[in-house]
């Protein structure tokens, strides 16, 4: 038997709150309902938890803003967002105001180069790969350095160093989930950063097949899922 989880769940919707809590509790897991942004950062200034589920819509603080402030305050927190939306809808409330593009494998130079143009200061681009590719965050990088184009390829959040230009390129590959370099994105922002970022995810982030195939690789939980079958990856999550 898995042992026993601290488990957060934040949704407005308190029917969908408690019927989620309520099959953790059967699992002998501890939950912790919340029903506001607010209410899920306040509960994790007074305690921790292996896990936590928030919905993305929701009045106030939706669960993008709250996840992003939450991870200011506890960068280890294991938090997967529950959204009807698309990877690409979810994206685009996270970046708030940049554009999103979206590269994807075999690509060139000039590719690269025209889409970072075209997204604009502060923009995002997704670079998607399959798990047997190239390190493509490397491949990036040296495409733009062959080019003349300044960049700096990232692959973890303590890289943003006082040298940092915010004029580079960002290539942030850090073989974290989806949504949590995002995270690093917006931490990127508060540095001053201006030219376009290129998020480069562990795994192709817009093709998801089963709702829950590819949660441990965006952290983006979407529904309608199988409760049952979130029940036995809790520990894969967790871990």
């Amino acid at each position: 038997m898995s042992r026993a989880l601290s488990i957060l769940v934040v949704d407005d919707d308190k029917d969908n709150a408690h019927s989620l809590g309520e099959l953790f509790e059967m699992e002998n897991h501890v939950v912790t309902i919340a029903h506001s942004g607010q209410e899920a950062i306040d509960a994790y200034l007074s305690q921790s938890f292996d896990l936590a589920f928030m919905d993305v819509m929701m009045p106030g603080k939706n669960g993008v803003e709250s996840f992003l402030e939450i991870r200011s305050m506890k960068p280890n927190a294991r938090i997967f967002m529950m959204t009807g939306y698309s990877v690409e809808e979810l994206l685009r409330q996270a970046v708030k105001g940049g554009a999103l593009g979206v590269l994807e494998k075999p690509f060139d130079a000039e590719e690269v180069l025209r889409l970072t143009r075209d997204v604009g200061p502060n923009g995002l681009v997704i670079a998607s790969e399959g798990s047997k590719s190239r390190d493509i965050g490397t491949a990036i990088f040296e495409a733009l350095s062959q080019n003349g184009i300044a960049s700096r390829l990232m692959r973890e959040a303590g890289m943003l160093s006082k040298d940092y230009h915010p004029d580079d390129i960002l290539v942030i590959d850090a073989q974290v989930p989806l949504i949590e370099g995002v995270s690093y994105y917006k931490q990127a922002q508060v540095t001053g950063h201006m030219a376009p970022t290129i998020l480069v995810p562990p795994e192709h982030p817009l093709a998801v097949s089963t709702p829950l195939r590819d949660v441990g690789i965006t952290g983006i939980l979407n529904k309608p899922f199988d409760p049952l079958e979130l029940l036995t990856r809790l520990p894969q999550l967790a871990a």
